[in-house]
């Protein structure tokens, strides 16, 4: 009996508040068709990511220049604005650590803008970006990113509300200053901490 106890423990304070535990990543399709007519969908042969903005090394890499650089698998929790989470994710990709330090960071640049093929943005301090868990992924679960949930590549920020883990990545801009996003310029909250519950402004 205690050792069950104490497992409900962990598990509720693993749980930020306000969410509930469900069983998928729930994807962009035909429910949100309303609200997103069309999903972005990039043949890997076609895709690029555009690293630029103060950095000393821009660089357009192609799908073969990103599977050449270290690989790695990271598993966490996924937490959706929306009041959903998801349990132990597996994904695969380049760790954002990676790429800045191809790309070296001028010494006033603080924030990172990226962009996606169908013109989404969202932006992260740089300092979000440094954890061993912050990857640009194109696996999940043994599987190739699908394009409703980002494929082929994504953002994944863990220790944020979904909404900063950009699908469909297609730039990374560095820079001096802040700039909000597409969630973020409407009703969301730029900081997206969902154990401080900052989903609204």
């Amino acid at each position: 009996m205690f050792l069950f106890k104490r497992k409900k423990e962990k598990e509720k304070t693993r749980l930020p508040p306000d969410q509930r535990w469900i069983d998928h990543i729930l994807g962009w399709g035909t429910e949100h068709r309303g609200i997103y007519p069309t999903l972005p969908d990039i043949e890997q042969s076609e895709w690029r990511l555009n690293v630029f903005g103060l950095v000393e090394n821009q660089r357009m890499y192609s799908w073969d220049d990103f599977m050449a650089l270290p690989q790695v698998e990271s598993v966490s929790d996924f937490h959706c604005v929306e009041t959903w989470s998801v349990k132990d994710q597996k994904w695969v990709g380049v760790k954002f650590r990676t790429l800045m330090d191809e790309a070296i960071p001028q010494k006033k640049a603080k924030y990172v803008l990226f962009e996606a093929y169908d013109g989404y943005t969202t932006s992260l301090p740089i300092k979000e970006l440094m954890g061993d868990d912050v990857l640009l992924a194109h696996t999940l679960n043994d599987e190739p990113l699908p394009q409703p949930l980002g494929g082929p590549v994504r953002l994944v920020v863990p220790h944020k509300y979904a909404y900063k883990s950009i699908m469909w990545v297609r730039s990374a801009q560095f820079s001096e200053r802040d700039k909000f996003g597409y969630w973020e310029q409407g009703a969301y909250h730029n900081n997206a901490d969902p154990w401080r519950r900052q989903r609204y402004k």
